[in-house]
C-alpha cells in the first residue's frame, strides 16, 4: 500500500534533522549521583587514626608544621565513585579550598582528590612532587600560640595550596558551589599579619622577594574566597597582571600560589577574566604547564576549565590551549602514547578531570572549534583509548570517563556534514553505494533473496569505507565505536549523565539519511545486537537519559530492514512510556516526539505495528495527546507528531474494526481532513 499522501504531513511534523541528533550544550540541572562503596570508610578511619597520631605528636613538639610538611591528607566529596554531585552537561570548574596554616585555615583554591593517605614518610620525602592536602575532619581553631609562626612570616614560609571542596560553572558560564559547609569566613586572627590589606599584598607581589610574594598571592586567595568586593579590589589594584607575571616565576611555590589566587580571582567575576585573558594570562599559563608540578598544573587546568564557561572565551582558549593541553596532559594521563596502562596519581585524576571538563566545554561552542578538536592531533585516541582502559579497569563510573564520553557525543553533533569531504566521499562511496542500492528494500518490504541477505552480512563483517583499525577523527564513526558506546552502555550503573552521553552519541552518528547512518544503525541491530539493552535502558525516569534513548530508538527505527519484528519487539515499550493525556509534563515534548517518531517509522511500513499499538492501549494516548489543546511550542509539536502516527495508522483499513473498539472513528476522521 502507498503512503505517498502522507509523507508531506509526516516530515512537517517530524523533521529527520531536529530531534533527531543531540548536542550536549550547557544547563543549569543538578542531579545527584547514587553509590558508594567500602573504600570510603575505609579511607576515613585510616585518616582519623593518622590525624590523631599528629595530633599527638604535635603536642610533644616532634613535628613542626612547616611548608613541605605531611600534615594534612586528602578530603574527598566522591570517593572516585558516582556519589558527587553530577552536575550539568558541560560544566565549567572552578575549586576552592582551605590552606591550613599552623592550625587555622586559609582559604585558597584546588581541587578534590580521592585517595588513601600515603605513608607518612614517604609522604614527606616526596614532598616536592605532592601536594599537602587538608581533611575535612582535621579542621580546628587549634591553638593560638601557633599563629606566631604566621606572624614571623619572614623566618617561615606558608603551606602549600590545598584542595578540599570543588566548584563548578554550568549553564552559560553560571558558577554554581557545590559544597557542604559554609566556607564564607574571614582572615580572623590571622589579619594581625602585619595588619596586612590588599593594597599591600598586590604590592607584595612585585617585590623580589619569594617570600613575601608568595604571602601576598596567599592572602588574595584567602580574601578572594566568596568576596566579590575583594576580587573588585584586586582589579582596581591592578594585580591581575602582577599575578600573570608570577606564573612562571622560578620559585614554583611562588607559581602555585600565584595560579591559586588566580583561580579564586576568576570564579563568578567576569571582568577578572576578561583582564586575565588581555594580560596575556594564557600565554602564561600554557607556559607554566611545562613544569611538571602536580599542584601547579591542577592549578593551571582548573582556571581554563573555569574560563571555559563562557561562550565568548571558547574559540579563543581552544586556539591557544588545545595543543598544549592535549600533548601533555591528555595523552600521557588517559593510557594513550607511550603509555599502555592508566597510572593516574591522585592529583593526576584531578588533573585529567579539569583538562576533559575545558574540552567538554570547548566541544560545545560551534563547528569551528568542533573541527578544530577533531583534527587535534591525539585528542580522540586519548579520549577513546581512556574510555576503554576504563571500561577494562571497572571505572567507568568516574567523572574523567563521563567527560571524555561527553566530548565524543559533542564531537560525533552533526557529524556528516562537518567531516572533511574526502571522508564523506569514502563512507558515500559510488561503487558500493550502488551495489548496496540494488540490495536494498523495494518500499517497505525486506528482500528475502539469500544472496542479498548474504550480502548484507558480508557488509557487517568487511567495511572497506573505513581503515581496519580506526585511528584519530575515524574513531568518530567507525563501526568499533558502536561497540564502545554499547560497553558503557550496558557498564554504567550509576551515573546517567554518563549513560545519556552514550545514548547521545549513538543518536549522533546514527541521525539522518546519508548511507553511513544507515550502516551504523545495521552494526547496533545485528551486530551489536543492541535493541534488548537499548529497550531496559528505557526504564529509567529520568528525562534527559530518555530522551537521547528515545532519539537513538527512533534513529534504528527509521533504518531497520525488518520493520515487524522490530515493532514486535518495541511497540510495547514505547507506548508504556507514552503519557496518559497531553497534559503531563513527564516526559518532555521531546521525548513525546522521539516515540511517536519511531512508532511513525514503523506504522508507515508495519501494521503489525499498527496493530500493537492498539493492543497495547497507544490509540487513546495518542488521541489525548494529539487533543491536549496545549499551545505551547513543545506541546504542539507533540500533538502534530501523534496526528501523524494516527493518520498513517488510519490507512490500515482492516484495523479500523479494532480502532472503533478502542476510540470514536470520528477522531480519525477528523486527523484525515
Amino acid at each position: 500500500m502507498s503512503f505517498g499522501a502522507q509523507d508531506k504531513v509526516f516530515l512537517s511534523a517530524l523533521q529527520p534533522n531536529t530531534a533527531v541528533s543531540t548536542y550536549a550544550v550547557p544547563s543549569e540541572i543538578q542531579l545527584e549521583g547514587k553509590g558508594g562503596n567500602l573504600s570510603d570508610e575505609m579511607t576515613r578511619a585510616k585518616r582519623v587514626q593518622q590525624q590523631v597520631a599528629m595530633r599527638l605528636a604535635e603536642k610533644t613538639s616532634t613535628l613542626s608544621r612547616q611548608n613541605g610538611s605531611a600534615t594534612h591528607y586528602t578530603s574527598s566529596e566522591h570517593g572516585g565513585s558516582s556519589t558527587m554531585k553530577y552536575q550539568t552537561f558541560n560544566p565549567g570548574f572552578s575549586s576552592k579550598s582551605y590552606v591550613y596554616t599552623a592550625s587555622r585555615p586559609v582559604m585558597v583554591s584546588g581541587s578534590p582528590t580521592c585517595t588513601q593517605p600515603p605513608d607518612l614518610s614517604c609522604r614527606i620525602n616526596n614532598r616536592n612532587n605532592r601536594m599537602s592536602m587538608g581533611s575535612m575532619s582535621g579542621m580546628s581553631s587549634g591553638s593560638q600560640g601557633n599563629l606566631m609562626m604566621m606572624q614571623q612570616h619572614r623566618q617561615t614560609t606558608l603551606p602549600r595550596t590545598m584542595s578540599i571542596k570543588s566548584m563548578h560553572s554550568v549553564g552559560k558560564g553560571m558558577d554554581i558551589y557545590d559544597g557542604q559547609m559554609d566556607m564564607t569566613g574571614s582572615m580572623g586572627n590571622l589579619s594581625r599579619i602585619n595588619n596586612m590589606d590588599m593594597a599591600t599584598a598586590v604590592r607584595y607581589l612585585s617585590e623580589t622577594d619569594a617570600e613575601l610574594q608568595v604571602l601576598g598571592a596567599a592572602f588574595i586567595q584567602h580574601e578572594c574566597y566568596n568576596d566579590t568586593e575583594a576580587k573588585k579590589e584586586v582589579h582596581r589594584c591592578n594585580g591581575i597582571p602582577e599575578l600573570v607575571r608570577l606564573f612562571n616565576s622560578e620559585n614554583q611555590e611562588v607559581a602555585r600560589y600565584a595560579t591559586g589566587a588566580t583561580r579564586n580571582l576568576i570564579y563568578e567575576n567576569m571582568d577578572n577574566k576578561v583582564a586575565l585573558i588581555e594580560g596575556g594570562g594564557i600565554p602564561q599559563l600554557i607556559e607554566a604547564l611545562k613544569v611538571n608540578d602536580d599542584e601547579l598544573r591542577k592549578n593551571i587546568t582548573g582556571i581554563l576549565w573555569n574560563l571555559s564557561s563562557k561562550d565568548n572565551l571558547k574559540e579563543k582558549l581552544a586556539k591557544e590551549t588545545l595543543g598544549e593541553l592535549t600533548e601533555r596532559i591528555l595523552i600521557p594521563l588517559s593510557g594513550s602514547g607511550d603509555y599502555e596502562v592508566i597510572q593516574q596519581s591522585p592529583s593526576e585524576v584531578d588533573i585529567f578531570y579539569n583538562t576533559t571538563g575545558c574540552l567538554r566545554n570547548l566541544s560545545s561552542v560551534n563547528e569551528k572549534t568542533r573541527r578544530q578538536m577533531r583534527e587535534t592531533n591525539g585528542l580522540v585516541d586519548a579520549l577513546v583509548g581512556y574510555i576503554q582502559a576504563s571500561l577494562q579497569d571497572g571505572k567507568v563510573e568516574e567523572k574523567g570517563v563521563e567527560n571524555a564520553v561527553c566530548v565524543m557525543r559533542n564531537l560525533s553533533y552533526q557529524l556528516y556534514s562537518e567531516i572533511p569531504p574526502s571522508a564523506m566521499l569514502r563512507l558515500e562511496g559510488p561503487t558500493r553505494g550502488q551495489d548496496t542500492s540494488r540490495s536494498e528494500a523495494i518500499g517497505c518490504f525486506t528482500p528475502q533473496s539469500k544472496k542479498v541477505k548474504n550480502k548484507m552480512n558480508q557488509d557487517l563483517v568487511t567495511f572497506t569505507e573505513v581503515a581496519r583499525v580506526p585511528k584519530g577523527l575515524e574513531w568518530l564513526w567507525h563501526p568499533q565505536v558502536v561497540g564502545l558506546y554499547n560497553r558503557v552502555l550496558q557498564g554504567c550503573e550509576f551515573n546517567f549523565t554518563t549513560r545519556e552521553a552514550a545514548a547521545g552519541a549513538l543518536q549522533n552518528i546514527t541521525a539522518g539519511d546519508k548511507r553511513w547512518a544507515g550502516v551504523l544503525s545495521r552494526v547496533a541491530l545485528e551486530q551489536e545486537r543492541m535493541l534488548p539493552v537499548m529497550l531496559d535502558k528505557l526504564r529509567t525516569n529520568n528525562d534527559l537519559e530518555l530522551r537521547s534513548l528515545t532519539g537513538f530508538l527512533r534513529n534504528l527505527s527509521r533504518h531497520a530492514k525488518d520493520k515487524n519484528a522490530m515493532a514486535t519487539k518495541t511497540v510495547n515499550n514505547l507506548v508504556d512510556k507514552l503519557p496518559v493525556d497531553g497534559q503531563q509534563k513527564e516526559p518532555s515534548s521531546d521525548v513525546v516526539v522521539n516515540i511517536c517518531g519511531a512508532l511513525n517509522n514503523m506504522v508507515t511500513c508495519s501494521a503489525v505495528a499498527a496493530r500493537d499499538i492498539t493492543f497495547f492501549d497507544g490509540l487513546q494516548k495518542l488521541v489525548a495527546i494529539k487533543n491536549s489543546n496545549d499551545s505551547s511550542p513543545g506541546k504542539l509539536k507533540a500533538a502534530k507528531a501523534a496526528a501523524t502516527v494516527l493518520c498513517n495508522m488510519f490507512q490500515y483499513k482492516k484495523l479500523h474494526k479494532d480502532y472503533k473498539q478502542m476510540v470514536c472513528i470520528i477522531d480519525f476522521i477528523k486527523i484525515t481532513v
